[in-house]
């Protein structure tokens, strides 16, 4: 079983994660990933390394698939860009990696940093957010990147907000239209918009057509009832879609004291899949988007 969106992040933002993101100007992030339930609980936690693995091992996850965050500065972006490639280097039976950019860095930059990452092994970009990163979807550095993605052969998976969702901090609006436009404009290019795309092929059947667009699960708990697998999947083809947990996210708050994967897992093995939906969204789907062997090299 793949789980193709799980985030983290350095282990020096653990001891002070508010303060951490104050020293790196990365207000939104703070906003996301730093704030408090009003029971006082953590909305996620910033677990280590070697504590995804255990919770990998004990979910029945084989892979993992680290994604990036849609930070607002390019420092940072490098910053998780080289965390991932020492993961991905220690652990590349289990890990695969997504590489983060943004466009403020200019082009020579930000192509210079996805050549690295790619040389690195990391084997995408994304979770990517033109939206909460301030820059439009036709910001030509942004374009060139997807050039680059399409060159490289690198998926891309884009945060997508569902506009009927109910509002948090840090929620922002992110205009399906949009997407649709990406996709047709770079054909080649593997998109994969997160959490259920924000159901944009149900509100837009041209949705359907596209090709080269994937669907991932990311915190589906916090975000649909269990029924979203069957009513999704009556009208997504399987083949379309990704699992993800988007963990450390807590997406079962009123249930878990603290972040988890198995009982997500649990909850796609229980969803009435056919055997062969089943298959595809928790394993066969990742694997032909993202094939597990990857060169990685050492620096």
């Amino acid at each position: 079983m793949t789980d193709a969106h799980v985030h983290l992040y350095p282990p020096e933002a653990d001891a002070d994660p508010a303060a951490w993101a104050a020293a790196r100007r990365e207000p939104h992030w703070a906003r996301l990933c730093t704030r408090r339930r009003k029971d006082g609980r953590p909305v996620q936690t910033l677990p280590t390394l070697g504590a995804l693995l255990q919770e990998m091992d004990s979910a029945g996850v084989e892979r993992a698939w680290l994604l990036g965050w849609y930070w607002e500065r390019p420092e940072t972006c490098a910053e998780q860009n080289r965390l991932y490639a020492e993961c991905i280097r220690a652990h590349p039976d289990r890990l695969s990696a997504f590489a983060t950019i943004h466009p403020s860095a200019g082009i020579t930059a930000t192509l210079d940093e996805i050549r690295r990452a790619h040389g690195e092994g990391l084997r995408g970009l994304g979770e990517l957010s033109p939206h909460s990163q301030a820059y439009p979807v036709d910001d030509p550095v942004f374009q060139a990147a997807l050039d680059l993605a399409e060159e490289l052969n690198l998926p891309v998976n884009l945060h997508v907000t569902d506009p009927d969702s109910a509002r948090y901090p840090g929620w922002v609006a992110t205009p399906p239209d949009d997407f649709l436009k990406l996709a047709r404009s770079h054909s080649r290019v593997r998109f994969i918009l997160a959490h259920w795309g924000g159901l944009l092929p149900l509100r837009n059947p041209a949705a359907l057509a596209l090709p080269n667009v994937w669907y991932d699960t990311a915190a589906s708990p916090l975000l649909y009832d269990e029924g979203i697998w069957r009513r999704f999947l009556d009208q997504v083809p399987a083949d379309r879609v990704v699992f993800g947990s988007d963990y450390p996210l807590n997406v079962y708050p009123r249930i878990d004291s603290l972040p988890g994967m198995a009982r997500f897992v649990a909850e796609v093995h229980r969803a009435g899949l056919t055997a062969d939906e089943l298959a595809a969204v928790v394993r066969d789907n990742a694997k032909k988007i993202l094939p597990p062997t990857a060169r990685v090299t050492g620096r």
